[in-house]
């Protein structure tokens, strides 16, 4: 029971905490085309490898392995990095988990992860921060440029420390945990809600887009803007502008940059021609 109970031991907190710190900061540093996020989930890896393998020919497979292509949302992400290193420790003391157990672990779980990881913070906190404190910014106030993102990389920091212990604590039963159930698709729906609600408030609160143009019928000067378009709907114009960078993202072209530059150049010579201001 003693031989049992050092083996459980040979990886301690304090090194499953580098692991987790060593892939919190290399997982969006060490892109490739080719393998995405591997070579920054071989890292974090290999100190507690080297502790848990002391063949060399061991140590090489492990690390080979891992090197292999791996891409998914980094914070929530945190967990399969856990359960892999839950794996080569239980491997690494003889149990029966072969390889491609290990690979297939990961790549099942890349998935799943990041469209909850993306969903959660990217379509939850930050649009919640962000609407928080763009008033403040507005108003002038320095902190409001500085303090969304702090409280953003606090909220992410103790996703990603809570979900790489939970993964390599738990092991493959972690997964369960995490996607099994009718409460995470609950969380994953109540997010893409909300995260659409404070997106919509924010797009009809901050883009502004009128049009000067008016129409003379006779004696009578009809303003387009103001006499028939805020008849009709308020906000029409900011709400075209937004469904069409929508339909320029989904359908034609995923570049954000090159969609940042049409909508400038349209706005400049729509601008020029007096037809929007």
């Amino acid at each position: 029971m003693k031989e049992q109970t050092d083996k459980k031991e040979i990886l301690t907190k304090k090194d499953i905490t580098k692991s987790w710190f060593l892939w919190w900061l290399l997982a969006e540093t060490n892109h490739s085309f080719e393998r995405m996020e591997g070579v920054s989930f071989t890292l974090a890896l290999q100190p507690a490898l080297k502790k848990i393998y002391k063949k060399p020919q061991d140590l090489k497979a492990a690390l080979k392995r891992h090197t292999q292509f791996f891409n998914t949302n980094a914070n929530w992400g945190s967990v399969i990095p856990g359960i892999a290193l839950a794996m080569e420790k239980e491997k690494a003391e003889g149990n029966d988990i072969p390889e491609e157990a290990i690979v297939g672990t990961k790549t099942g779980l890349m998935g799943p992860i990041a469209g909850i990881g993306d969903t959660v913070d990217w379509g939850m906190w930050l649009p919640i921060i962000l609407s928080l404190f763009i008033p403040m910014a507005k108003a002038g106030n320095g902190w409001a440029g500085v303090l969304p993102f702090i409280i953003f990389l606090i909220i992410t920091l103790a996703e990603s420390y809570f979900l790489f212990h939970l993964g390599y604590k738990s092991g493959t039963a972690s997964v369960n945990k995490i996607l099994s159930g009718g409460g995470i698709q609950q969380l994953i729906t109540g997010a893409s809600v909300l995260g659409l609600f404070m997106m919509g408030g924010l797009a009809s609160s901050y883009v502004n887009v009128t049009t000067p143009l008016k129409i003379i019928a006779g004696a009578k000067v009809l303003s387009i803007q103001h006499d028939i378009l805020n008849a009709i709907a308020p906000g029409l114009l900011p709400l075209l502008v937004v469904v069409g960078v929508y339909f320029y993202l989904q359908k034609i072209d995923h570049n954000y940059t090159r969609a940042m530059l049409l909508i400038i150049a349209i706005a400049v010579i729509l601008g020029a021609l007096g037809i929007l201001k």
